[in-house]
């Protein structure tokens, strides 16, 4: 179910879908997900596309569109080809950050050639020691030197480091808590950047790495932003990160909906299509119904961002945690009404039931979300 599409949204639409489709059908998807490679070939087919810009304004090398067009670009991935969905979240979070922090200079190196595809970004924002509470554990530092800057640390569960050219880094450079982070642009070639792949189960096609800063030398430019200031600056980009990863999670729960739909039609037992026991169609059509209502609230949360949202980050939690609900729930009866044919690598079940464990506890985990809307959409006393 979509809200009302424009006829440009529809084209846009289509054309992703179309492209998705050409240049990368299930099984190449699969074959890439069981040897764990990056997609290049749909990565240049998107950016011939002009996907990688969606959000940031022709002037600066950018496709132009709204979130709105985000998130049916992530929804569609999430569907067709889910590690590619969690490569343009990243992509999103960096060209947003530039866009809106980068100086011409920064802006004028970086972001069009991100918008275009010629190069790939990395968020590092967390550490080994902590997630949700990376402001208490971070560790890495940036130390003022007369010539800039010099980097020490590591940061930890960091999506897309082994192929990204350009890496944002938040690092401590003063004691106060929140005020004192500041984000930095670092060329993943610099002398003392090192990046490692850790052996994940899911989201195959897109690495998920530990990233070391072994005094690294950074120029006064490498600031993005304003010194101390870098986590204040991240935290609307991080709602938006949010809202985009609902879009992802709801796009694998109709992948894998669609698909169990499809089995269930075509797979007879007793004599009979296996979707015509009442159980679980039953099950089909609640697991189907929710999985429309998290889309619905997440297209809306996209508009409401779009027209600024005084507090935004109430339905960007609220299209997250239903996302996750409804696709977790999604995958596991389509993994159930496929039963053995499930665990085949041939079907992309497997591969929705494994990546949308992510979206349980990434960007943020479904229960702290529940204690942010506790509190800031029902008033409720703070839980941590």
């Amino acid at each position: 179910m979509f809200l009302h599409l424009s006829e440009e949204e529809h084209l846009y639409r289509d054309a992703v879908e179309g492209t998705i489709k050409r240049v990368a059908p299930v099984e190449h998807v699969q074959k890439l997900d069981n040897a764990k490679m990056f997609d290049f070939q749909l990565h240049k087919a998107l950016a011939e596309l002009g996907v990688w810009g969606v959000g940031i304004e022709e002037e600066f090398g950018g496709a132009g569109g709204t979130p709105k067009l985000q998130v049916l670009t992530l929804e569609a991935l999430g569907r067709m080809a889910t590690s590619m969905a969690v490569f343009g979240v990243v992509q999103f979070m960096a060209t947003r950050l530039l866009r809106q922090y980068g100086t011409p200079q920064q802006q004028e190196r970086y972001l069009a050639r991100l918008c275009a595809g010629e190069i790939k970004a990395s968020f590092c924002l967390t550490e080994e020691s902590g997630g949700t509470d990376i402001l208490q554990s971070m560790r890495t530092k940036a130390k003022r030197v007369d010539e800039g800057w010099r980097l020490i640390g590591s940061k930890y569960w960091i999506s897309g480091a082994i192929h990204a050219d350009l890496l944002i880094v938040l690092a401590r450079t003063s004691d106060h808590r929140s005020r004192g982070v500041t984000m930095f642009l670092v060329d993943k070639t610099a002398p003392g950047v090192s990046a490692t792949e850790i052996n994940t189960f899911a989201i195959n096609s897109y690495d998920t790495c530990s990233v070391a800063f072994d005094d690294v030398s950074l120029a006064e430019t490498a600031v993005l932003g304003e010194v101390d200031q870098g986590f204040i600056q991240v935290l609307n980009t991080l709602n938006s990160e949010r809202l985009n990863a609902a879009a992802v999670a709801t796009g694998i729960g109709r992948g894998a909906q669609q698909l169990a739909v499809e089995y269930a039609k075509d797979r007879k037992a007793f004599g009979r299509p296996i979707g015509q026991f009442q159980a679980l169609q039953h099950r089909l059509v609640h697991t189907g119904v929710a999985l429309e209502q998290a889309w619905l609230t997440t297209q809306m949360a996209a508009i409401a961002e779009e027209q600024g949202h005084a507090n935004f980050e109430v339905p960007s939690a609220i299209s997250k945690l239903a996302a996750s609900k409804a696709a977790n729930d999604a995958v596991r009866v389509g993994m159930e009404a496929m039963g053995g044919a499930g665990f085949d690598l041939e079907y992309p079940m497997q591969r929705y039931y494994r990546d949308i464990r992510l979206y349980s506890f990434a960007p943020l985990t479904d229960d702290m979300l529940a204690n942010l809307l506790g509190e800031r959409w029902l008033g409720l006393p703070r839980s941590f």
